[in-house]
């Protein structure tokens, strides 16, 4: 009802360069009673041309209104009022409604799963450049799954445009960005080391920054720049740190992060004449991203490559990354000093080596090299150039604020909002949401039976064990669901070994605990599984060898300081292996003595009959 109010309402206006007054009856203000306050709200007098501002900013505030109301207690009941409201939020052109409407209808999330509106709403989030949708897009045409087709070159089309955009925004330090966090939800260290500006990790760090500690500023300023740690964005109160900690404590690292935000004006005006003076200070110290500081500012400000050249070689010398990337695209404009012409094949390699450290341009260049195959030292390989365009695109801010705040919602028992949160990360292929959300479905039961129309646990789970980096209990979960049947789902005992089998090759020693039982209970471990466990079937041909192995196994990644189930296993293993050969070796021995016995008496017999 919105979607074609309104756009019958957009088309009246359209119609005349000058609008005349709109007159709401009361029969119209009682039905459409949230779009008339909203636009009640709204100054339409405001300058803009075509007027498609107001149209947006009408979109982004019935957005917000409607996914505040689903963060609050008990806010996803109120989903099927709320999706006519995101479909005008999205017709308006305000695409975090688009991709909001795309994973409801893909996961059913309070309402009946429709995969082609969950298709569309993708498609119409992704034309409007709205990250999650990109992505979303890229992660199932990467799986093929949800009857999304497996197409990589589709797939690296949607993540290397995300990539492009992360490498763009972690330039700006404006916006709803967060730096995105790997935290488990069972990993309680983790969980107890998030804060807020009035925690007591916080207020400790505060406190050892003002009496001068170097490492304690450093954390803070860090946490208050890109918001980490639960703590929010701060960019202001962040330089400040920078500043005081570059001035009284002489520590190198904090000296080069004020002068970057002095050279490119972060949060602070630009003073490209103290920001030299303090990149230079810390290069002496010996800093190597310093040494390519210096590097940067003869080439961008001084266009002395010569200089530029040395400054990048000694830095890379010393490990930076970025030194690397910097002397490939000297290289690739032809313009290292001494060299003529253009050298592609050698940037490649530059390229290559700055990505393996982590770059992000870097790596972004070797994912095209991968996907085109017209490099020398780079063959086609469009799976690589994929798992490298997604690597880049998962870091994006913007995702990284959606995963706070699902995790600030679990910290604080929101559970809608968490649930609702995880959801929009875990379609977008991140893992550390999907194993997460899975918990959250296994913690809450009747929360997931309620809102998802999808199998939430099975689902995530599975998605977890597909990826490059899933985590060793996510294997364990799912070789669980196999071995021992879950719900609906029936089981599959190789599937289970072959689960069990990735979690032990991650160094889980549950994975060759399990193993072991599976031989103890009278199944068999196929040939492949241990081929790809690195056992010789030569040596364990038997059983007994073959447990030996596994316990062993067990026994060596688990910690050998204390007393574990694996310790136990192993103990109980040769204490069995032991008491077998002994049962055995007096039962020979009693046959063997009861057998001379009668032939001692049949001897006896005989000689007595003789005589």
């Amino acid at each position: 009802y919105y979607e074609n109010y309104y756009l019958e309402l957009i088309h009246k206006y359209g119609e005349k360069s000058k609008c005349d007054a709109f007159i709401w009856g009361k029969e119209l203000r009682e039905k459409y009673h949230t779009l008339f306050k909203l636009l009640q709200e709204i100054d339409f007098s405001a300058p803009g041309g075509d007027g498609s501002h107001t149209v947006l900013e009408v979109g982004r505030r019935i957005f917000e209104k409607v996914a505040k109301d689903l963060s609050s207690t008990n806010g996803l009941s109120n989903m099927g009022s709320s999706v006519p409201l995101l479909v005008v939020s999205s017709s308006c052109g305000y695409h975090k409604a688009s991709y909001f409407l795309a994973v409801i209808f893909e996961t059913g999330l309070g309402v009946s799963v429709d995969r082609k509106k969950g298709l569309l709403y993708s498609l119409v989030g992704a034309q409007g450049n709205e990250r999650l949708a990109v992505m979303n897009l890229g992660y199932k045409h990467y799986q093929g799954i949800n009857n999304y087709p497996l197409d990589l070159e589709l797939s690296y089309a949607y993540y290397s445009n995300i990539a492009i955009k992360t490498s763009l925004d972690q330039h700006t330090i404006k916006g709803e960005q967060a730096f995105v966090e790997t935290i488990r939800l069972m990993d309680d260290e983790l969980l107890k080391a998030q804060t807020k500006e009035n925690g007591d990790v916080f207020m400790w760090l505060k406190h050892e920054a003002t009496r001068g500690n170097a490492a304690a500023q450093q954390r803070l300023a860090q946490m208050l720049f890109w918001g980490q740690q639960g703590v929010a964005k701060n960019p202001e109160a962040a330089i400040e740190w920078y500043a005081k900690g570059a001035i009284e404590t002489e520590d190198p690292v904090l000296i080069y992060d004020y002068a970057i935000v002095l050279f490119k004006g972060q949060g602070v005006k630009k003073n490209t004449k103290l920001a030299l003076e303090l990149m230079k200070k810390a290069a002496a110290k010996g800093l190597p991203q310093a040494v390519n500081g210096l590097g940067w500012y003869y080439h961008n400000f001084k266009r002395d490559y010569r200089k530029a050249a040395e400054h990048w070689l000694i830095a890379e010398e010393l490990g930076n990354p970025d030194a690397s990337y910097n002397l490939g695209v000297l290289y690739l404009d032809g313009i290292y000093p001494g060299v003529p012409g253009r050298n592609q094949t050698v940037a490649a390699r530059y390229f290559y080596k700055a990505a393996q450290g982590g770059h992000i341009e870097g790596t972004l260049r070797c994912s095209l090299y991968y996907i085109t195959g017209n490099m020398e030292d780079f063959p086609r390989d469009p799976e690589k150039a994929v798992i490298w365009a997604k690597h880049i695109a998962e870091k994006n801010g913007y995702l990284g604020h959606v995963i706070r705040k699902a995790l600030n919602a679990y910290l604080e028992l929101s559970w809608h909002e968490a649930l609702l949160h995880y959801v929009l990360a875990a379609e977008t292929g991140i893992e550390v949401s999907q194993s997460n959300l899975a918990h959250i479905c296994e913690e809450r039961p009747d929360l997931a039976r309620k809102y998802l129309a999808t199998d939430c646990v099975w689902r995530y789970y599975n998605f977890s064990v597909s990826q490059v980096n899933a985590p060793s209990f996510a294997y364990l979960k799912m070789g669980d669901f196999y071995y021992y049947g879950y719900q609906n789902q029936s089981k599959d005992l190789e599937l289970s070994m072959r689960m069990y089998a990735q979690a032990a090759l991650e160094g889980d020693s549950q994975g060759f605990f399990n193993l072991a039982l599976v031989i103890e209970e009278g199944n068999s471990i196929p040939s492949y599984i241990l081929d790809y466990l690195e056992i010789d079937q030569a040596l364990h041909s038997s059983n007994v060898s073959l447990l030996q192995e596994l316990y062993y196994r067990c026994w060596n990644n688990s910690n050998q300081e204390s007393i574990s189930p694996c310790s136990l296993a192993l103990l109980y293993f040769h204490i069995r292996v032991f008491w077998n050969s002994i049962l055995q070796s007096t039962l020979i021995y009693f046959v063997g003595t009861f057998l001379l016995s009668i032939l001692v008496a049949f001897a006896v017999q005989y000689f007595q009959s003789l005589s």
